[in-house]
């Protein structure tokens, strides 16, 4: 082999890990819109809202919007079949190309908060400071 073939075949085999990037998206919308996402305790924005993401597994979600209640639940991300040990090193570092990865997480649905009738916040906080004056509040 020449001097300039060994050069190209070495231009080569540097460039291929350039080649390859996978995007992970996750994509969650509730109904109302313009509810607050937390996921695993980090505020992300409002919904319809798209967060990248770095590995697959389990995430925390609470999404928050004043006059419902707080909805705290989890979604477990499973990776494609391209994303599997083994698969993963091809399709990361020498796929030829962006692959974009998005999970669009189904409708979240909050329901409207329902205040609690004013005898029984007056009944708890009689109760809590009889209890406090006795010394018996944990």
């Amino acid at each position: 082999m020449s001097r300039r073939g060994w050069w190209a075949v070495m231009l080569l085999l540097a460039c291929l890990p350039a080649g390859g990037c996978v995007e992970r998206i996750m994509k969650i919308d509730s109904r109302p819109q313009g509810a607050r996402v937390l996921i695993n305790d980090e505020d992300v924005g409002t919904t319809p809202v798209q967060v990248s993401f770095l590995w697959y597994g389990d995430y925390d979600i609470v999404l928050r919007k004043e006059g419902y209640r707080t909805l705290k639940t989890h979604y477990l991300v499973q990776p494609p079949w391209y994303e599997l040990p083994g698969v993963d090193l091809f399709s990361e570092v020498f796929w030829p190309g962006m692959i974009r990865d998005v999970h669009t997480l189904p409708v979240f649905e909050l329901q409207p908060a329902t205040p609690a009738p004013v005898e029984d916040v007056i009944r708890r906080a009689v109760d809590l400071r009889e209890r406090a004056l006795r010394g018996t509040v944990e």
